[in-house]
Protein backbone atom coordinates (compact mmCIF):
# COMPACT_ATOMS: atom_id res chain seq x y z
CA UNK A 1 0.00 0.00 0.00
CA UNK A 2 1.10 3.58 -0.84
CA UNK A 3 1.18 5.84 1.71
CA UNK A 4 0.51 9.88 0.76
CA UNK A 5 2.62 12.61 2.48
CA UNK A 6 0.32 15.62 3.37
CA UNK A 7 2.69 17.49 0.56
CA UNK A 8 1.71 15.09 -2.06
CA UNK A 9 -1.91 15.43 -1.58
CA UNK A 10 -1.86 18.47 -1.50
CA UNK A 11 -0.02 18.58 -4.96
CA UNK A 12 -2.48 16.23 -6.33
CA UNK A 13 -5.27 18.30 -5.15
CA UNK A 14 -4.14 21.56 -7.04
CA UNK A 15 -3.28 20.12 -9.95
CA UNK A 16 -7.15 18.60 -10.41
CA UNK A 17 -8.21 22.33 -10.57
CA UNK A 18 -8.64 24.27 -13.46
CA UNK A 19 -5.67 26.30 -14.30
CA UNK A 20 -5.49 29.29 -12.55
CA UNK A 21 -4.25 31.85 -15.03
CA UNK A 22 -6.69 30.69 -17.45
CA UNK A 23 -9.72 30.72 -15.31
CA UNK A 24 -8.22 34.61 -14.52
CA UNK A 25 -7.62 35.25 -18.41
CA UNK A 26 -10.93 33.92 -19.16
CA UNK A 27 -12.80 36.11 -16.37
CA UNK A 28 -10.68 39.82 -17.15
CA UNK A 29 -11.60 38.87 -21.14
CA UNK A 30 -13.93 41.60 -22.29
CA UNK A 31 -15.49 42.13 -25.80
CA UNK A 32 -17.39 45.40 -26.53
CA UNK A 33 -19.60 45.75 -29.19
CA UNK A 34 -21.88 49.01 -28.62
CA UNK A 35 -24.08 48.49 -31.55
CA UNK A 36 -24.63 44.71 -32.90
CA UNK A 37 -27.01 45.59 -35.59
CA UNK A 38 -25.55 48.01 -38.45
CA UNK A 39 -26.65 48.61 -42.20
CA UNK A 40 -25.03 47.56 -45.63
CA UNK A 41 -22.03 49.65 -45.82
CA UNK A 42 -21.79 50.79 -41.92
CA UNK A 43 -18.92 49.30 -39.46
CA UNK A 44 -19.12 47.26 -35.81
CA UNK A 45 -16.64 48.51 -33.49
CA UNK A 46 -15.09 46.11 -31.92
CA UNK A 47 -12.89 46.43 -28.40
CA UNK A 48 -11.29 43.89 -26.52
CA UNK A 49 -9.65 44.17 -23.05
CA UNK A 50 -7.88 42.30 -20.40
CA UNK A 51 -5.50 40.99 -22.61
CA UNK A 52 -2.00 41.40 -22.84
CA UNK A 53 -1.41 39.92 -26.28
CA UNK A 54 -3.12 40.43 -29.31
CA UNK A 55 -6.32 38.40 -29.79
CA UNK A 56 -7.59 37.03 -33.10
CA UNK A 57 -10.53 38.68 -34.45
CA UNK A 58 -13.34 36.47 -37.56
CA UNK A 59 -15.92 38.09 -39.65
CA UNK A 60 -17.41 36.49 -42.02
CA UNK A 61 -14.58 34.48 -42.98
CA UNK A 62 -12.02 36.87 -42.42
CA UNK A 63 -9.17 37.97 -40.29
CA UNK A 64 -8.89 41.54 -39.22
CA UNK A 65 -6.28 43.60 -36.97
CA UNK A 66 -6.95 45.00 -33.50
CA UNK A 67 -5.23 47.31 -33.08
CA UNK A 68 -3.52 48.34 -29.63
CA UNK A 69 -4.75 51.76 -27.73
CA UNK A 70 -3.37 53.58 -25.16
CA UNK A 71 -5.90 52.34 -22.27
CA UNK A 72 -4.16 48.99 -23.55
CA UNK A 73 -6.93 47.83 -25.17
CA UNK A 74 -7.47 46.18 -28.42
CA UNK A 75 -9.71 47.82 -30.98
CA UNK A 76 -11.17 47.62 -35.17
CA UNK A 77 -13.82 48.90 -36.98
CA UNK A 78 -14.97 45.99 -38.70
CA UNK A 79 -16.73 46.95 -42.67
CA UNK A 80 -19.79 45.40 -43.33
CA UNK A 81 -19.23 45.07 -47.44
CA UNK A 82 -22.16 47.02 -48.94
CA UNK A 83 -23.46 43.89 -50.65
CA UNK A 84 -23.30 41.44 -47.81
CA UNK A 85 -26.29 39.49 -47.66
CA UNK A 86 -28.45 40.67 -44.89
CA UNK A 87 -29.20 38.20 -41.89
CA UNK A 88 -27.60 37.25 -38.86
CA UNK A 89 -23.61 36.91 -38.39
CA UNK A 90 -21.05 37.03 -35.49
CA UNK A 91 -18.18 38.25 -35.06
CA UNK A 92 -15.13 35.77 -33.16
CA UNK A 93 -13.08 37.17 -30.69
CA UNK A 94 -10.09 34.03 -29.38
CA UNK A 95 -7.18 34.94 -27.35
CA UNK A 96 -4.82 31.67 -25.67
CA UNK A 97 -7.01 31.86 -22.71
CA UNK A 98 -10.58 31.75 -24.57
CA UNK A 99 -12.97 33.19 -26.95
CA UNK A 100 -15.98 35.33 -27.07
CA UNK A 101 -18.95 34.79 -30.09
CA UNK A 102 -20.85 38.06 -30.20
CA UNK A 103 -23.95 37.52 -32.74
CA UNK A 104 -24.29 40.57 -34.94
CA UNK A 105 -27.07 41.40 -37.30
CA UNK A 106 -26.63 42.95 -40.88
CA UNK A 107 -29.29 45.44 -42.35
CA UNK A 108 -30.34 46.24 -45.46
CA UNK A 109 -29.46 49.65 -46.36
CA UNK A 110 -31.87 49.74 -48.96
CA UNK A 111 -30.11 51.97 -51.93
CA UNK A 112 -31.34 52.24 -55.36
CA UNK A 113 -29.97 51.93 -58.90
CA UNK A 114 -28.44 55.19 -60.40
CA UNK A 115 -28.29 55.04 -64.08
CA UNK A 116 -25.50 57.14 -65.46
CA UNK A 117 -25.26 58.95 -69.08
CA UNK A 118 -21.56 59.31 -70.07
CA UNK A 119 -19.94 62.02 -72.84
CA UNK A 120 -18.94 59.81 -75.78
CA UNK A 121 -15.71 60.84 -74.92
CA UNK A 122 -16.13 58.39 -72.16
CA UNK A 123 -17.72 55.60 -73.26
CA UNK A 124 -16.35 52.34 -72.43
CA UNK A 125 -13.42 53.58 -70.70
CA UNK A 126 -11.89 50.61 -68.71
CA UNK A 127 -9.50 50.85 -65.42
CA UNK A 128 -6.04 50.01 -66.73
CA UNK A 129 -3.95 47.35 -64.30
CA UNK A 130 -1.82 50.06 -63.37
CA UNK A 131 -4.87 52.11 -61.32
CA UNK A 132 -6.49 48.91 -59.91
CA UNK A 133 -3.30 47.73 -58.38
CA UNK A 134 -2.13 50.85 -57.42
CA UNK A 135 -5.04 51.82 -55.25
CA UNK A 136 -6.01 47.99 -54.12
CA UNK A 137 -2.51 48.14 -52.40
CA UNK A 138 -3.00 51.33 -51.00
CA UNK A 139 -6.38 50.78 -49.79
CA UNK A 140 -5.21 47.92 -48.27
CA UNK A 141 -2.65 49.94 -45.87
CA UNK A 142 -2.77 48.73 -42.38
CA UNK A 143 -0.65 50.63 -40.21
CA UNK A 144 -0.39 50.70 -36.36
CA UNK A 145 -0.38 54.03 -35.34
CA UNK A 146 -3.69 55.75 -35.28
CA UNK A 147 -2.73 59.47 -37.05
CA UNK A 148 -6.20 61.08 -36.63
CA UNK A 149 -8.17 62.60 -34.03
CA UNK A 150 -10.99 64.51 -33.19
CA UNK A 151 -13.88 65.33 -35.99
CA UNK A 152 -13.62 64.13 -39.75
CA UNK A 153 -14.15 67.06 -42.03
CA UNK A 154 -16.04 67.16 -45.07
CA UNK A 155 -13.13 67.49 -47.47
CA UNK A 156 -14.70 70.06 -49.77
CA UNK A 157 -17.55 72.26 -50.18
CA UNK A 158 -20.73 71.62 -52.05
CA UNK A 159 -23.64 69.81 -52.65
CA UNK A 160 -23.72 65.71 -52.23
CA UNK A 161 -25.00 64.91 -55.27
CA UNK A 162 -24.63 61.10 -55.62
CA UNK A 163 -24.67 59.06 -51.90
CA UNK A 164 -22.37 55.86 -51.39
CA UNK A 165 -24.15 52.21 -52.06
CA UNK A 166 -26.46 53.06 -55.31
CA UNK A 167 -26.36 50.38 -57.49
CA UNK A 168 -24.63 52.02 -60.88
CA UNK A 169 -25.83 50.98 -63.82
CA UNK A 170 -23.59 53.02 -67.33
CA UNK A 171 -25.07 54.04 -70.29
CA UNK A 172 -28.17 51.39 -70.25
CA UNK A 173 -26.25 48.35 -69.20
CA UNK A 174 -26.14 46.18 -66.89
CA UNK A 175 -25.78 46.31 -62.88
CA UNK A 176 -22.33 45.74 -62.17
CA UNK A 177 -20.87 47.70 -59.76
CA UNK A 178 -21.97 50.28 -57.08
CA UNK A 179 -20.91 53.73 -55.92
CA UNK A 180 -17.91 53.44 -53.10
CA UNK A 181 -18.42 56.55 -51.54
CA UNK A 182 -20.30 60.06 -52.13
CA UNK A 183 -19.66 62.86 -54.86
CA UNK A 184 -19.26 66.63 -54.22
CA UNK A 185 -20.60 69.05 -57.02
CA UNK A 186 -18.48 71.63 -57.22
CA UNK A 187 -16.71 73.77 -59.31
CA UNK A 188 -13.41 72.79 -60.93
CA UNK A 189 -10.35 74.40 -58.70
CA UNK A 190 -12.42 74.15 -55.47
CA UNK A 191 -10.19 73.40 -52.56
CA UNK A 192 -10.10 69.64 -51.70
CA UNK A 193 -8.63 68.85 -47.99
CA UNK A 194 -7.94 65.95 -46.09
CA UNK A 195 -10.38 65.01 -43.81
CA UNK A 196 -8.28 64.03 -41.02
CA UNK A 197 -4.33 63.80 -40.71
CA UNK A 198 -2.86 60.62 -41.89
CA UNK A 199 0.20 60.26 -44.47
CA UNK A 200 -0.43 60.39 -47.91
CA UNK A 201 0.26 56.60 -49.55
CA UNK A 202 -0.28 56.91 -53.04
CA UNK A 203 -0.86 60.06 -55.88
CA UNK A 204 -2.37 58.55 -59.03
CA UNK A 205 -2.37 60.46 -62.31
CA UNK A 206 -3.95 60.42 -65.60
CA UNK A 207 -0.71 60.82 -67.32
CA UNK A 208 0.63 57.40 -65.41
CA UNK A 209 -2.78 55.50 -66.72
CA UNK A 210 -5.51 56.34 -63.90
CA UNK A 211 -8.09 56.47 -66.94
CA UNK A 212 -10.99 55.73 -64.11
CA UNK A 213 -10.26 57.14 -61.25
CA UNK A 214 -8.82 60.04 -62.59
CA UNK A 215 -6.01 62.59 -61.03
CA UNK A 216 -6.53 60.72 -57.38
CA UNK A 217 -5.06 60.77 -53.97
CA UNK A 218 -4.97 58.37 -50.97
CA UNK A 219 -4.11 59.10 -47.06
CA UNK A 220 -3.46 56.22 -44.40
CA UNK A 221 -4.98 57.89 -41.21
CA UNK A 222 -3.69 54.16 -39.36
CA UNK A 223 -5.02 51.65 -38.11
CA UNK A 224 -7.09 50.55 -41.26
CA UNK A 225 -8.65 53.65 -42.15
CA UNK A 226 -8.13 55.11 -45.38
CA UNK A 227 -9.58 57.81 -47.62
CA UNK A 228 -9.68 58.66 -51.35
CA UNK A 229 -9.95 61.59 -53.20
CA UNK A 230 -10.80 60.63 -57.08
CA UNK A 231 -11.11 62.92 -60.24
CA UNK A 232 -9.01 65.68 -59.50
CA UNK A 233 -7.99 68.63 -61.41
CA UNK A 234 -4.82 69.04 -59.40
CA UNK A 235 -2.58 67.12 -56.45
CA UNK A 236 -0.89 69.42 -54.00
CA UNK A 237 0.81 66.27 -52.12
CA UNK A 238 3.36 63.83 -52.61
CA UNK A 239 3.44 60.17 -51.64
CA UNK A 240 5.23 60.15 -48.27
CA UNK A 241 3.77 63.55 -47.04
CA UNK A 242 2.16 63.76 -43.50
CA UNK A 243 -0.66 66.09 -43.98
CA UNK A 244 -2.71 67.37 -41.29
CA UNK A 245 -6.67 67.53 -41.02
CA UNK A 246 -8.20 70.39 -43.40
CA UNK A 247 -4.91 70.78 -44.85
CA UNK A 248 -5.42 71.36 -48.91
CA UNK A 249 -4.39 68.10 -50.81
CA UNK A 250 -5.55 69.21 -54.41
CA UNK A 251 -8.41 70.65 -56.54
CA UNK A 252 -11.52 69.87 -57.53
CA UNK A 253 -11.43 67.97 -61.04
CA UNK A 254 -13.21 66.65 -63.64
CA UNK A 255 -11.17 63.79 -64.82
CA UNK A 256 -11.45 60.15 -65.23
CA UNK A 257 -15.08 58.78 -65.65
CA UNK A 258 -16.95 61.83 -64.55
CA UNK A 259 -19.67 63.37 -65.80
CA UNK A 260 -19.31 67.15 -64.61
CA UNK A 261 -16.40 68.96 -62.06
CA UNK A 262 -17.10 67.04 -58.43
CA UNK A 263 -14.60 65.40 -55.97
CA UNK A 264 -15.86 61.39 -55.13
CA UNK A 265 -14.82 60.96 -51.76
CA UNK A 266 -14.97 57.55 -50.02
CA UNK A 267 -13.32 56.10 -46.82
CA UNK A 268 -12.11 52.54 -46.43
CA UNK A 269 -11.60 49.83 -43.40
CA UNK A 270 -9.47 47.36 -44.30
CA UNK A 271 -9.79 48.09 -47.99
CA UNK A 272 -12.99 47.60 -47.80
CA UNK A 273 -15.76 50.52 -48.67
CA UNK A 274 -17.60 51.99 -46.17
CA UNK A 275 -20.02 55.04 -46.02
CA UNK A 276 -18.10 58.62 -45.70
CA UNK A 277 -21.02 60.28 -44.45
CA UNK A 278 -20.52 57.86 -41.32
CA UNK A 279 -17.29 59.69 -40.80
CA UNK A 280 -17.91 63.75 -41.69
CA UNK A 281 -18.57 65.66 -38.54
CA UNK A 282 -17.47 62.45 -36.09
CA UNK A 283 -14.74 61.21 -33.84
CA UNK A 284 -13.51 57.50 -33.26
Amino acid sequence: MIRLTPFLLIFLALAALPSAAHALSSDTLRVEVPETAKKQGEFFSVRVSGERTLPSLWFMERTYTLFRQPDSSWRAMVPVENLTKPGGYALLVRTASGERKIPVLVKPNNRKIQYITLDPSKQGLKATETEKTRVKAALLTESPEKLYTGIFLRPSPGRTSSLFGLKRSYDGGPVESYHKGIDISAPEGTPVKSTAKGRVVLCGTVSEGFRVHGNTVVIDHGQGLTTIYMHLHTIAVRAGQLVERGEAIGTVGHTGISTAPHLHWGTYLYGTSVDPQLFEGKSF
